[in-house]
């Protein structure tokens, strides 16, 4: 017998092309998820993924399985969702970008409970591309993410605008500034954010300018990169909203890229727009964050 458990775990590697990101898409350690898989290949009596050292692939058995794995779990989707409508609870699969404070989506979900304590909501966070393909492949009903980058696919509503900024040690010489120039920050030790949308960006930017700085950190974990910006071990180039008491956010001068945060659902859809937790996150955010 076939386990959920196996399908999402077979889903996230056809979907991330690797077994360390998937394990991570699913919250789990990536022995837990090659064990699942490697049951899941077990109990169907096939291959699923040819494993290489650059990319996991699907064997022609898996490409086969992979529409059946993917309408099941849709049709349990659509099952947990028509039960909670039946209970009076309506459910929201929300999809978040990776590179939005969390600490913005605590504040809404906990108004949530307090003034729609019913209102049920999924979260599933991601990065830009990975949210695109949940929204196509309707794993979540819409999402907060970057929107105006050109998509037609998605209907989309912008909340708020921001630009990006340096966060700095509040010791640093740059930190009571109001810009900081390249040079000020060359001989900084540089934590690199992953996810960050405008990486080439900020690379070009300071290779233009001469300033190579020594990059000793990088990380997705947006909340880690302020602690150790906080402790002084370095500095790291984030969007506006990510403000802190214990850091000082410094826009770089000649770094004028800028970033929509907004809602999107796929184009034609029903969904989403209106459950009450989308009106608190626009109450929340449309103004600014």
């Amino acid at each position: 017998m076939i386990d959920r458990y196996q399908l999402r775990y077979f889903l996230a590697v056809a979907d991330h092309g690797n077994f360390s990101r998937a394990a991570a898409h699913c919250n789990v350690a990536q022995p837990t998820l090659s064990v699942g898989i490697a049951k899941l290949e077990k109990d169907l009596g096939t291959q699923l993924f040819i494993r290489n050292s650059r990319r996991v692939q699907l064997t022609g058995a898996g490409a086969r399985f992979l529409s059946h794995a993917r309408s099941i779990e849709n049709e349990f989707n659509l099952a947990m969702h028509a039960a909670s409508e039946r209970k009076g609870e309506p459910m929201l699969r929300l999809g978040l970008l990776r590179s939005v404070p969390f600490s913005l989506i605590a504040q809404a979900m906990a108004a949530l409970q307090t003034e729609a304590p019913d209102a049920m909501v999924e979260l599933v966070e991601g990065t830009q591309r990975e949210l695109a393909n949940a929204l196509t492949r309707g794993r979540v009903d819409c999402a907060l993410m970057l929107t105006g980058t050109g998509s037609d696919r998605f209907e989309e509503e912008p909340l708020f605008d921001e630009g990006y900024a340096l966060a700095l040690p509040r010791s640093h010489p740059a930190a009571q500034t109001d810009m900081v120039e390249a040079d000020q920050v060359a001989q900084d030790v540089m934590f690199v954010r992953r996810h960050c949308e405008v990486l080439s960006e900020t690379s070009r930017f300071f290779t233009q300018r001469g300033v190579r700085p020594h990059f000793a950190f990088r990380s997705n974990n947006d909340e880690r990169m302020l602690q150790l910006v906080a402790s002084g071990l370095g500095i790291t180039l984030m969007p506006e909203c990510y403000r802190s008491g214990e850091v000082a956010m410094v826009p770089m001068r000649g770094f004028d890229h800028r970033r929509t945060i907004g809602l999107a659902r796929i184009r034609g859809s029903q969904g989403g727009f209106d459950h009450p937790a989308i009106g608190i996150l626009r109450r929340q955010l449309g103004s600014g964050a």
